[in-house]
């Protein structure tokens, strides 16, 4: 299927304009959020499905409710609702609380509302109800330009014009723009210099670095804009964060991976008589689900580009592994990647998103090692050799099946937990696990996030990476299928290294630094907080003190006078060993 401006996409577009504007009031139905070919009925327990919605037990909103936890599902399902009810307005100048609310609430009961900047000042508004935004939507006048066309697609971001002078006010005198950026380091260090213990250090970070509630709320948003769009093509379609944005270990400024849901139109609730006449669509056919995934991807990612404002840069990979549309969203600041059929990286999230809930420490250490190893150029946001974000939350989660007792459950662990309605195959690939967290037995480890951080240096500076293999599968080291210098075993896709990338000089130099910071940890403890002068800052102890950019270039410098003095000791071995060698010129 091609895919260009001139091909009859910005026909099909205008024609839809006003179809997906009258969708903008109504819900499209949620389909699976897994592509299970010919074993549908497997995947009743998918994130988000209907389906599951009706085979969960009638009290478990209630269990939720009980326990303080949420479902990833419920979580969907709410960011979901939200983020239809929302708009995003760019908001010129500084505007009047007071009266942008009663403009607004002429429409409706405003439910919340928060400003951020972002390439200017926004403001997320979300309504009690859909109708208010149809009604504001209605109220919104098409711009008018005296040299240049418009794109005639009417989406939920919207500029606010201000009329009068008197309706600015100065920014001391308007609510204050939510963060959506994380803390520099610097500032970082400072702030947890001042906690009392490296326990307080390590949640203080988790706490600077996790996304907000509202950061939240603006990804379901952005997915919901594009659901806009998507809906002119496939009226039942669906487009839901995963990955970091909904597992819990996101950081703010992380990319925004969205997954293109289209499982709705599969008419999986028709019901086909026994007698007399049925109907059913006339569709396209084609060779392979992977030609129909890069069609469709080929065709949302030229509307994307072509009609939908505010999205930049826009990339289609359709030949990659996993082919997917890329684009900055740049009312939102977001670097956005939209895929669709990727059932097990769905079910990857779900799983992540369960360990987090599980406890709270296995959060925070992994804020905290993320951070660490982003300090210490373990990690990159440039693709290359280096340990990935989900490589290294794998190996925590490793390390805390590994203690004694163990802190979570392996995988096997919760598949065997699975009831009847848990039971789910993704492209050949089991990905069952319990869905009913009240069936995992209470962990009995009371160690300290302390005693996990420096045990975690240790675990990991002596372990076997030239031989065993890391497998949350089974919560036990195994022998390496493969000579990759680390292999971290796809929880999902079991024959899959998704440390395949790293490099045996990398890996060397996470170990050290393992060494390095274990000791460093050790030390900065028993030193314990030193509070600075008045009017100063408390010197960098603990955590804070790994994290510090002087202490990280002394590590580093360590290591390299290590290298050089153990350079030179072979230099001067060989040379000596040389020199007896040599005949004697004075004998000769």
């Amino acid at each position: 299927m091609r895919s260009s401006p001139s091909s009859g996409v910005p026909m099909a577009s205008t024609m839809g304009i006003m179809t997906a504007i009258s969708r903008l009031h109504m819900r499209g139905r949620r389909g699976s959020l897994l592509t299970c070919p010919h074993k549908f009925d497997t995947c009743l327990q998918s994130i988000g499905t209907d389906v599951a919605a009706e085979v969960q037990a009638p009290g478990k909103d209630e269990a939720e409710a009980k326990n303080g936890r949420k479902s990833l599902h419920t979580v969907h399902k709410e960011g979901q609702e939200q983020a239809d009810r929302s708009v995003l307005i760019s908001c010129q100048g500084r505007t009047t609380d007071k009266k942008f609310l009663k403009y607004l609430s002429r429409h409706g009961d405003v439910q919340k509302y928060f400003y951020y900047e972002s390439f200017g000042t926004y403001a997320v508004v979300e309504f009690a109800s859909q109708e208010s935004v149809a009604s504001l939507l209605e109220e919104a006048a098409v711009p008018s330009f005296v040299h240049e066309a418009v794109l005639p697609f009417k989406s939920r971001l919207l500029s606010l014009k201000s009329l009068s002078v008197s309706d600015l006010q100065s920014p001391q005198s308007r609510q204050r723009s939510q963060t959506q950026t994380s803390m520099p380091i610097n500032e970082l260090v400072q702030r947890l210099s001042r906690e009392e213990t490296i326990d307080r250090q390590m949640t203080a970070l988790t706490e600077a670095c996790q996304l907000t509630e509202e950061n939240v709320r603006l990804r379901f948003l952005v997915c919901s804009l594009l659901k806009d769009i998507a809906n002119v093509f496939f009226s039942e379609c669906a487009i839901r964060p995963f990955g970091s944005s909904v597992n819990g270990f996101g950081k703010l400024g992380c990319d925004l991976d969205m997954f293109l849901d289209l499982n709705g139109i599969n008419g999986h609730n028709a019901k086909t008589p026994k007698s007399g006449f049925s109907l059913e669509y006339q569709m396209k056919q084609s060779s392979s689900e992977r030609l129909v995934t890069q069609s469709i991807l080929s065709v949302i990612g030229t509307c994307v580009d072509q009609f939908v404002p505010g999205c930049v840069g826009v990339q289609k990979i359709l030949k990659a592994r996993c082919p997917l549309v890329g684009f900055t969203h740049q009312p939102s600041g977001l670097q956005c990647d939209l895929t669709t059929n990727n059932g097990v990286a769905m079910k990857s999230t779900e799983l992540l998103y369960l360990y987090g809930e599980l406890d709270p420490r296995v959060r925070c250490l992994v804020f905290t090692v993320r951070s660490w190893a982003r300090t210490l150029n373990i990690t990159s946001s440039i693709p290359g050799a280096w340990i990935s974000n989900f490589s290294l939350t794998i190996m925590v989660l490793f390390f805390l099946q590994r203690r004694s007792p163990p802190i979570i459950p392996t995988l096997d662990q919760l598949r065997d937990l699975a009831g009847p309605g848990d039971e789910c195959t993704v492209e050949g690939h089991d990905c069952t696990f319990v869905s009913d967290w009240s069936k995992i037995p209470p962990q009995s480890n009371t160690e300290t996030l302390e005693q996990l951080l420096g045990e975690f240096f240790d675990f990991y500076a002596t372990f076997s990476f030239s031989t065993m293999s890391i497998n949350i599968r089974k919560g036990k080291e195994q022998h390496k299928p493969e000579t990759s210098p680390l292999y971290i075993q796809n929880p999902f896709e079991t024959s899959l290294n998704v440390s395949k990338n790293v490099n045996v000089t990398l890996l060397q130099r996470f170990v050290t630094l393992c060494q390095e910071s274990s000791w460093l940890l050790q030390q900065s403890k028993t030193n314990g907080p030193i509070g600075g002068t008045k009017g100063s800052s408390p010197a960098p102890w603990g955590l804070a003190s790994l994290l510090l950019p002087s202490q990280v270039a002394r590590m580093k410098a360590r290591k390299k006078r290590r290298s050089e003095t153990t350079g030179a000791r072979v230099k001067s071995l060989i040379e000596s060993l040389n020199s007896k060698n040599q005949p004697n010129k004075s004998s000769s």
